[in-house]
């Protein structure tokens, strides 16, 4: 069983930047593929980003060369650091975990944080 907990959303500027936390609970962290997922108002749930156990990263195109996706296995905790953000980044950015990347890939992550609200101001 592996819990959630997303930090670091808010209220940001067009061009400014946030760093997003998710702090994990479960002794096998290490051994899971993260990603992040985000939903807009009236969207869809879309892929952002996803790290596997040995730090192999994957972007959604959308979000290439702005976002970074990193992990301290001896923390529990996975973040994504957002650069050069736009109003069109505004969403809630949800944490998921899963032992398998395809399944991340295909947004069937077997658990899912709460989420927190990221707001782009224009």
């Amino acid at each position: 069983q592996v819990q959630l907990v997303e930090s670091g959303g808010g209220l940001v500027q067009a061009g400014g930047s946030l760093r997003l936390s998710c702090a994990a609970s479960g002794r096998t962290f290490s051994s899971y593929v993260m990603g992040w997922f985000r939903q807009a108002p009236g969207k869809e749930r879309e892929y952002v980003a996803a790290i596997t156990w040995r730090s192999n990263t994957y972007y959604a195109d959308s979000v290439k060369g702005r976002f970074t996706i990193s992990r301290d296995n001896a923390k529990n905790t996975v973040y994504l650091q957002m650069n050069s953000l736009n109003p069109e980044d505004t969403a809630v950015y949800y944490c998921a975990a899963d032992q398998e990347l395809v399944q991340i890939g295909a947004g069937k992550a077997g658990y899912w944080g709460q989420g927190t609200q990221v707001t782009v101001s224009s």
